[in-house]
């Protein structure tokens, strides 16, 4: 491998890159290996793409993002997000059923749902019923661009 070309060209050259083929050299085994050379050219693209679609995230910022991809990133925490985010407000007895899970692993994961803020919970008796915190679901709809 070398780089760029005559004159200062910018071109990043591979040599040794193996093509199988009928015409080549028989090598052992009885495969036919032709060589040849591949030439890349390199394209500077800085500035030719623009502003980026989005400013870069703080490291503080990057930190609460990674926690709330981190609580939606398990199957049934994503499904009982959604089964919230649908039904307004939702007992977590009513949760059960849908992700097929029992009431201590929806416990489990509303309260990991509920530490990155994308839920809120009201006891009322026995069960907590759990609502979106709307301004948290903007933000996700956001980061994920839908």
């Amino acid at each position: 491998m070398s780089r760029g070309g005559e004159d200062g060209d910018p071109r990043l050259i591979l040599t040794g890159v193996n093509e199988y083929d009928k015409d080549g050299d028989e090598c052992q085994g009885g495969v036919d290996v032709v060589r040849r050379l591949i030439e890349v050219e390199l394209v500077s693209t800085s500035g030719a793409c623009g502003a980026p679609a989005f400013e870069a995230l703080s490291e503080a910022e990057a930190r609460e993002v990674a926690h709330v991809f981190h609580a939606l990133c398990d199957p049934v925490r994503l499904r009982i997000f959604s089964l919230i985010a649908s039904g307004g407000e939702v007992c977590s007895c009513n949760l059960e059923a849908p992700v097929a899970k029992s009431q201590p692993t929806v416990s489990h994961h509303t309260r990991i749902l509920a530490s990155a803020g994308l839920i809120v919970g009201e006891r009322r008796g026995r069960w907590t019923y759990w609502r979106v915190v709307p301004e948290r679901l903007r933000h996700v709809t956001a980061l994920l661009g839908t």
